[in-house]
């Protein structure tokens, strides 16, 4: 029966049929054990000498690491595995001998291993943080189609920018200038004046010359956007959402949490409602602590990973300084200088996970903010007109998918996050 090792357990006590490659192996003079993996998973593929011919137990011995394999064998059950399962192994058939395989089991620097991240990605925990990375993935869709979204996709190539254009790649199109998208969330208040409940899952792009663990060129963004949402409905759907993912996460990716050496009882505690304070208190709390900052100044890494240490949970950020942030946010009716917005600060140091804020929606306010940043209204007239015919309160979010593989995962770096990263100087592989 041909399977694969992530459904090894299905057939206990019989034989199947594995293709793979040899992640590593060590051998006695009686008994050669193959690590086994077929991306799917890893299991210990044990040869008795004594129960094969010579041939095979020769070739099993010295095949070199990520040889590529059939191999025969009956599934037995392991306490010591995993997986829960070891193979015993009556016959091997190899596909390609692997020659000078670079990614040895030792240690090697960064820059050689993001140079090979071609080959990186087989590893077995760069493995696990990308399967995590699917899973988040699933989770996600799973939420929001239980939710009543539905998946709209915005353009990648803009003609405008949603927070400013110093920060965007510029190209051109045809005869006019184009830049790549840094966020979709334009577009989907569009949609969501069209469908009610909205998200986009796409990729988004920051020409920050940023060198921070926390900062790609590259990354993938999760923007809904909800009609008739007011901000403290948009912080019950975002924690929900994020609860979650990670209880989601926790349920399918035990081997692979348990790969990372990640301590899963800090998750376990990641259950809707989060606690929420103002940026008011945030900056009093920071200051009483001895941090230099003034009422105004936007919180840079150590601050919200100050904050974040006094909590166990994801802690929402609320009420921001109006001038700090983007011009689509809405005020606060009963103080105008702050913002009805929030950011979601992850624990452990993993900073910002979510950007989201009530959408002005007033037509006369917006032609105003545009006015005060600067917009051209040609470029913005669409933008405009979705206060102009049938405008409603609307709020949305954007959560940023490394930084939360990076934090579930518990991941130093965000280029471990994403199977290509683009970095500052980095365009290869």
């Amino acid at each position: 029966m041909k399977t694969t090792i992530q459904h090894i357990g299905n057939y206990k006590g019989e034989k199947v049929r594995i293709g793979g490659w040899i992640a590593n192996k060590r051998s006695s003079g009686k008994i050669a054990f193959l690590q086994l993996r077929d991306g799917t998973g890893y299991i210990q593929g044990v040869i008795v000498k004594s129960e094969v011919d010579e041939k095979l137990f020769q070739t099993a011995k010295n095949l070199p690491q990520e040889s590529a394999v059939y191999v025969e064998g009956t599934v037995q059950e392991d306490e010591r595995s995993p997986s829960g399962y070891e193979l015993q192994v009556s016959s091997l058939e190899v596909i390609h001998e692997s020659t000078d395989y670079p990614i040895t089991p030792k240690e090697h620097g960064t820059e050689f291993l993001m140079d090979h991240r071609h080959l990186w990605i087989r590893s077995k925990k760069q493995h696990a943080i990308l399967r995590i990375r699917n899973e988040i993935i699933n989770a996600t869709y799973e939420f929001f189609r239980k939710e009543g979204f539905i998946k709209v996709d915005p353009p990648i190539l803009t003609g405008s920018s949603a927070e400013g254009t110093t920060n965007l790649f510029h190209t051109k199109y045809f005869d006019e200038d184009a830049y790549l998208s840094q966020s979709g969330q334009l577009y989907m208040e569009a949609a969501a004046m069209a469908f009610n409940r909205v998200f986009s899952f796409g990729p988004t792009f920051r020409a920050e010359k940023s060198k921070t663990r926390r900062h790609l060129i590259e990354f993938w963004m999760i923007e809904p956007e909800m009609a008739f949402v007011d901000h403290n409905e948009s912080l019950v759907i975002q924690e929900q959402y994020v609860t979650h993912v990670v209880q989601s996460v926790l349920e399918k990716c035990q081997l692979e949490l348990k790969a990372l050496g990640r301590n899963t009882s800090i998750l376990e505690k990641i259950q809707a409602p989060f606690p929420r304070i103002t940026y008011d208190k945030a900056v009093e709390m920071l200051q009483k602590e001895g941090h230099e900052i003034t009422w105004g100044e936007d919180f840079g890494a150590p601050h919200e990973t100050a904050i974040a240490e006094k909590f166990d949970k994801p802690v929402f950020i609320t009420h921001y300084p109006l001038e700090i942030k983007a011009f689509y946010m809405k005020p606060d009716p009963d103080r105008e200088n702050v913002a009805l917005c929030a950011d979601l600060i992850a624990p452990e140091g993993y900073g910002e996970i979510i950007g989201g804020s009530q959408r002005i929606d007033d037509l006369e306010l917006m032609k105003q903010r545009y006015k005060e940043h600067n917009l051209s209204e040609e470029a913005y007239r669409w933008y405009l007109e979705l206060r102009q015919y049938g405008s409603v309160p609307h709020s949305g979010f954007g959560l940023g998918l490394e930084r939360t593989v990076a934090w579930i995962a518990g991941v130093e770096h965000v280029r471990e996050t994403i199977p290509f990263p683009r970095l500052l100087n980095r365009l290869y592989p």
